[in-house]
């Protein structure tokens, strides 16, 4: 491993947190069965990409597949809440999630194309830049940086499953500020906010949502980024007033009706894609704007969301 990054990351992170995540990554990453929150994980399997692909051309829904995976949309989501700082009506934070850089290029030129013509407060990022989950990472960074270059504002951002701690300098390195286990104040006037993001929960278990909410005071108004959905009983309990995830793709291949033929991950399938409610704290999961394993969507666009807020 490179020294420097190393050294970044020490002091980045603290010398026990950097050098445990980097050991559970390399103790874990590209394993089938048995780490995580779900024993099984198909975008380690070296088979999965010849079966779907040959699935899809024997049901003759291949192609068709692969340009919908192009084909990323703009979803808009306007979300009441009582107790939201009334100088924060209306703000907007667009949510790109699910990247996956070096799988898609035409779903990379395309949310370069969208974002550049949108209108937004803060951007928030909630993981896996990388198409694999192990080996090098330079050309996800390299498409992070095409899609960085169209964004304007503050960024901020989580890991997700496929991505590697090692990751993290050059992504600060483009201005996108990583939440590991943290938060930041979001101020306007003299009424905040507080933006929380915890490391992957999803694979590597690092996540800690009791160190990012820390700071954060009984009554303050907060929002968490998580790349998966899964830790929403601990958000809710930790009285998070909204959650902002990703990591199911929605089935990515769906049956009509966008009804996923499997979920990869362990939780309700109504939280598997778009806004959801638990126990007082409102959820959004986002389908993703990149591709999982294969270049290939049905039934299910890719997307980025602007997510509105305003005082109920």
């Amino acid at each position: 491993m490179d020294e420097d990054i190393l050294a970044q990351l020490e002091q980045r992170l603290g010398r026990l947190h950097a050098r445990q995540r980097l050991g559970i990554e390399t103790d874990h990453e590209a394993q089938i069965f048995g780490q995580g929150l779900t024993f099984f994980h198909l975008e380690n399997w070296y088979s999965a990409r010849s079966i779907i692909r040959t699935a899809l051309k024997l049901s003759g829904l291949y192609w068709r597949a692969r340009r919908n995976a192009g084909r990323v949309i703009v979803r808009h989501n306007d979300i009441a809440f009582k107790d939201l700082p009334p100088r924060f009506d209306g703000f907007t934070m667009l949510h790109i999630s699910d990247l996956h850089v070096d799988i898609s290029e035409a779903a990379v030129q395309r949310v370069c194309e969208l974002v550049g013509e949108l209108r937004y407060d803060l951007c928030v990022l909630t993981g896996d830049y990388r198409g694999e989950t192990f080996g090098p990472f330079e050309a996800a960074l390299d498409g992070v940086a095409r899609v960085r270059s169209h964004l304007k504002g503050q960024i901020y951002g989580v890991l997700g499953n496929h991505d590697t701690i090692r990751m993290v300098p050059g992504l600060e390195a483009m201005g996108i500020r990583m939440l590991l286990n943290e938060c930041e104040l979001i101020a306007r006037d003299d009424q905040r906010i507080f933006l929380a993001g915890v490391d992957d929960a999803h694979f590597y278990r690092m996540d800690n949502i009791e160190k990012a909410a820390v700071r954060i005071p009984e009554d303050a108004f907060s929002i968490l980024l998580s790349h998966t959905p899964e830790i929403y009983r601990q958000a809710a309990h930790a009285h998070f007033r909204l959650m902002l995830s990703g990591h199911t793709h929605g089935g990515q291949l769906c049956l009509p009706g966008s009804i996923p033929i499997m979920l990869e991950a362990a939780l309700p399938r109504r939280m598997g894609a778009g806004a959801w409610q638990y126990h007082g704290m409102t959820g959004y999961t986002s389908v993703g704007a990149g591709t999982s394993v294969v270049p290939v969507r049905l039934n299910c666009p890719p997307e980025i969301t602007l997510h509105c807020l305003r005082c109920g």
